[in-house]
């Protein structure tokens, strides 16, 4: 294991809410190295985001993401969904182009590279895979969909906490243009908010967590933590979830199956009324992931992705429940 990734956290508790009594990752602190590597390896060669990340760190110029290069990749993801799993030749075809090298464990990943971005699609997989990343200490991303399931998405942090890991994980949609400027204050307080994200469904995921993270995450950008409780109305068509804050403020996710799609929200705030929806790709996302590869510090707590995933697991049982308000609190 690399000294340089095992300095240990100063650890604070996730809120008594959640339950879990692990190290909140943005206020946790990794000592950086003086001269930190730039080898980074990939887990999951069944996206295109793979494909989108090698080719924006690997061909960059003027140093624009900090002469970070992907190195090596593991390309097995997922084994049950066929129409990914049958582009992993073709995606890993494409990333040896970029001067990447392949191998046959993520063990033997981990001898090669300091850093890891984890993008395969499926996250059934995901706390299988991240695991022994987590046990070696090197610092780690984890792409949509953090995990599968609330259970396993908890498991994966507190792994991170007893390993004294550096995580993150995040949509690419918490970057986009605008999004953390009203977070953080330039229309005042923000009172309510509607998101909206195409929420395609994926028979070995619940709803929300296969694609309508991407809406969901938008929203908590938006509207922070402090969610209470959820009401979801499902159709074939479309996703309305209801969400109520803090302070009784209102927050809405519509998931979008049919007719054109896209991403963004309306902010309602006590200085305007702001609509976003200027997405412009990953690099807004992969400048935060590195960031975080140079100062082990994640740009959200895995208390707030956390949350979020409870907020998707409340809507799952509401639907099975005719729409019935379910409390995050029993999650």
């Amino acid at each position: 294991m690399k000294g340089n990734h095992r300095r240990k956290f100063l650890k604070q508790s996730l809120t008594a809410g959640l339950g879990l009594g692990i190290v909140t990752a943005a206020n946790a602190f990794h000592e950086p190295t003086t001269e930190p590597a730039k080898k980074v390896g990939m887990i999951g060669l069944d996206t295109g985001h793979s494909i989108a990340f090698v080719k924006a760190l690997n061909t960059a110029k003027n140093h624009e993401f900090d002469d970070y290069k992907v190195v090596a990749a593991y390309p097995k993801g997922t084994d049950d969904i066929l129409e990914w799993k049958n582009k992993i030749p073709e995606f890993t075809a494409e990333v040896k182009k970029h001067g990447v090298e392949t191998v046959n464990s993520i063990s033997e990943l981990l001898q090669k590279v300091d850093f890891v971005i984890l993008t395969t699609i499926d996250g059934n997989k995901h706390l299988e895979q991240v695991l022994p990343v987590l046990k070696s200490g090197v610092p780690v991303f984890v792409d949509k969909p953090f995990a599968a399931s609330i259970e396993e998405a908890r498991k994966i942090a507190q792994a991170a906490d007893k390993y004294h890991t550096p995580l993150f994980s995040s949509s690419s949609l918490r970057f986009m243009k605008g999004a953390r400027e009203v977070r953080n204050g330039s229309l005042g307080t923000v009172n309510g908010v509607e998101a909206y994200s195409p929420a395609h469904i994926e028979p070995h995921h619940p709803d929300l967590f296969w694609y309508g993270v991407h809406g969901v995450e938008i929203l908590f950008t938006l509207m922070g933590t402090g969610c209470q409780w959820v009401e979801r109305t499902y159709t074939y068509d479309t996703d309305l979830v209801i969400g109520m804050w803090d302070n009784e403020r209102i927050g809405t996710y519509r998931g979008i199956r049919k007719g054109k799609g896209g991403y963004g929200a309306v902010v309602y705030a006590e200085e305007g009324i702001e609509y976003l929806n200027n997405f412009d790709g990953y690099n807004g996302l992969l400048h935060e992931i590195i960031k975080f590869f140079n100062t082990h510090q994640p740009p959200i707590d895995i208390e707030e992705t956390l949350e979020i995933f409870a907020f998707m697991e409340a809507a799952e049982q509401s639907k099975h429940r005719d729409g019935e308000r379910i409390y995050l609190s029993s999650i």
